[in-house]
């Protein structure tokens, strides 16, 4: 009886196969974390290469004054470490590019943004929420602070937003993010940070943002309803 069975399964898999029937699909799992590989940022911290250092778990200490730092250098490298997850990388990482970005006079960042994409591109690949908050709370603030970003981002969207599209509904928050002292939802960071991206980036932005993120409706026309 039991070769009887083996025999049938054998052959039912067969005629699936005839007919295009492979089982049931894999999933697809889009919003599994991916691990992330050693970074040059931890490289340069383990050189002592960085110029700067924790004082405690929320701050850190620059060993020189902020305006003199290369931006071309230094900022894609402190971008390159936003994977990063275990103390003190994270903390340098983060809050290294987010008061290099804070402190510019608003002219230096726009120049290496080409630079800062790869690794923006990266840390979104992760699919790790918080990893994805860091990114768009960075952003945020690099439109704030110099006015051309906004339109220079919009080319770099297809390489960026398909992450975000992900994740634009997800609703899940992931804790105190460093500096700020509240919880974030990523769904609501994500929508802000496109509403922002729209607003900042000129007459191609919304056409761009909706090309890949088709649910997105314009912050224009919501504000007019």
């Amino acid at each position: 009886m039991a070769s009887c069975c083996k025999d049938l399964t054998k052959a039912t898999n067969c005629e699936d196969e005839k007919e295009g029937r492979v089982g049931n699909p894999p999933l697809a799992r889009s919003t599994k974390v991916r691990c992330c590989i050693s970074t040059d940022f931890r490289k340069f911290y383990h050189r002592g290469d960085l110029p700067v250092r924790v004082i405690n778990s929320r701050k850190i200490l620059w060993t020189v004054p902020i305006e003199s730092l290369d931006y071309d250098f230094y900022l894609p490298l402190f971008f390159d470490g936003l994977v990063e997850l275990e103390h003190p990388f994270e903390l340098l990482a983060y809050l290294g590019a987010y008061e290099m970005i804070e402190n510019t006079n608003g002219c230096k960042v726009n120049p290496v943004l080409s630079r800062l994409i790869l690794p923006m591109k990266n840390a979104l690949c992760t699919r790790n929420c918080r990893v994805i908050m860091k990114v768009l709370k960075l952003i945020q603030v690099m439109i704030v602070k110099e006015s051309e970003i906004g339109i220079s981002l919009v080319p770099y969207y297809r390489h960026l937003l398909g992450i975000l599209n992900i994740f634009k509904n997800k609703n899940v928050t992931t804790g105190d993010l460093i500096e700020f002292g509240h919880r974030d939802n990523l769904g609501d960071l994500i929508n802000e940070t496109l509403e922002m991206m729209e607003r900042c980036g000129g007459d191609n932005a919304f056409i761009n943002i909706k090309y890949m993120i088709p649910t997105y409706e314009s912050c224009f026309y919501c504000s007019r309803r």
